[in-house]
C-alpha cells in the first residue's frame, strides 16, 4: 500500500538509540512525527559492539537499513575527557569508521552523524560556523574526542567524492533532556547540576558548583534536537555539516543554568562555586544562521521550560536514571 501511494519505504537504523538523543527521537516519532513508510530501528551497545568491524557489519546485514542516524559514541563530561583523551580518540575512531563503512558496503542511502560544537578550534573568532571545524587544534581538554569527531566530516567528504554517498553530519550545541547521563563525575554540566541539586535538596546541604560559573553555553533541548534530526534526515541534502542550535542571544552562563535548575527544583539552600575546579572553554558561541536559512520559523522550547521538564523527569525516574 505504501509503495502504491508513491512512498518509498525507509528502514531507519539509529545507533546509540537508547541514549539521550536516541530516546528523544524515539519519543517524537511515537508522538506523531513519524511518517507512513518509515520503519524505525533503535539499537544500543547491547545489540552490537560498534568498535568491532565484524559485529557492525553483521548488524547492518541483519537490519538492512536504507537510512542511518549515527549517535553512538564514547561520551563524557570535561573531567572524564581530560583523564581519557586517548580512549576517547581510539574508541570513537573505530565506531565511526565501522558504521560509515558498513553503511557504504550495504548500500545505505543516507547517514546523518552527530558531531559537537566542542570539536571546533580552541582559538577562534565567534560565532563559530560550519566552515571553521578544521581551522586549528581543539581545546586541549578534549582533543581525543574532538579529532575523532572531526574525522566523520573528513570521511563524509571522502565517501561522497569517491563513491557518491550522501553522508552528512549535524553539530548540536550542549544537548540536555530526559534520559541524559546524570552522573556527577562523568556527565555533562547540566545533568550533573540537576543531580547535584536533587541530592543537596535531599540532604539539606549547600549546592557546590565546579568552577566560577562564568563560562557560557548554548543549550538545546533533546526533543527540539530530535525534531531537527528528522528534518535533516528527510530534507537536508548537503554533505557539508549543519549546526543545530538555539541563537547566539540564547546563550546562558553556567551560573544562570544552575539558577534555572534551582528554581525548577525549588531548592532553597546556598550556592557555592568551587573555583579550584577547571572551567573548561569559556565560550563556544555557535551561529545557527545556516539552520535559520532553511528553517526560519522553527520554534525552540524556552530554556527554563525545558529545564523544568528535565528536572521533573529526573525526579520521577530517579531510581532508573543513568547516574
Amino acid at each position: 500500500m505504501t509503495e502504491a501511494a508513491g512512498l518509498v519505504p525507509k528502514r531507519i537504523l539509529v545507533t546509540g538509540g537508547t541514549g539521550l538523543v536516541g530516546k528523544a527521537i524515539e519519543k517524537v516519532v511515537a508522538d506523531g512525527e513519524g511518517r507512513p513508510g518509515e520503519e524505525w530501528i533503535f539499537v544500543s551497545s547491547r545489540d552490537a559492539d560498534l568498535t568491532n568491524a565484524t559485529e557492525t557489519k553483521a548488524l547492518f546485514e541483519q537490519h538492512k537499513p536504507t537510512h542511518v542516524i549515527h549517535l553512538a559514541a564514547m561520551v563524557g563530561g570535561l573531567f572524564k575527557n581530560i583523564r581519557y583523551n586517548l580512549d576517547f580518540w581510539r574508541r570513537n575512531v573505530h565506531i565511526n569508521d565501522n558504521v560509515l563503512h558498513s553503511a557504504y558496503e550495504t548500500g545505505v542511502q543516507k547517514v546523518v552523524s552527530c558531531l559537537s560544537t566542542c570539536i571546533f578550534p580552541d582559538k577562534t573568532t565567534y560565532p563559530i560556523d560550519e566552515s571553521m571545524i578544521h581551522n586549528g587544534p581543539p581545546h586541549s581538554s578534549n582533543f581525543g574526542y574532538s579529532y575523532a569527531k572531526r574525522m566523520i566530516d573528513v570521511q563524509n567528504r571522502g565517501y561522497f567524492e569517491q563513491h557518491g554517498c550522501r553522508f552528512t553530519a549535524v553539530i548540536p550545541t550542549n544537548v540536555f533532556g530526559p534520559h541524559d547521563n546524570f552522573n556527577i563525575e562523568d556527565g555533562h554540566v547540566l545533568p550533573g547540576l540537576i543531580h547535584k541539586v536533587y541530592l543537596a535538596k535531599q540532604t539539606g546541604s549547600a549546592l557546590t558548583i565546579w568552577g566560577t560559573g562564568k563560562p557560557r553555553r548554548q543549550f538545546i533541548y533533546s526533543l527540539d534536537l530530535a525534531r531537527l534530526f528528522l528534518w535533516v534526515l528527510r530534507e537536508y541534502d548537503e554533505v557539508e555539516p549543519i549546526i543545530l542550535s538555539v541563537g547566539e542571544e540564547d546563550e546562558v552562563s553556567i551560573r544562570e543554568a544552575a539558577e534555572a535548575i534551582v528554581e525548577a527544583m525549588d531548592f532553597r539552600g546556598e550556592l557555592v562555586f568551587d573555583t579550584t575546579k577547571a572551567d573548561g572553554q569559556f565560550k563556544k558561541t555557535a551561529s545557527n544562521a545556516k539552520l535559520r536559512c532553511y528553517l526560519p520559523n522553527f520554534q525552540f522550547t524556552p530554556f527554563r521550560q525545558a529545564v523544568k521538564e528535565t528536572c521533573a523527569w529526573f525526579s520521577t525516574n530517579y531510581a532508573d536514571a543513568r547516574k
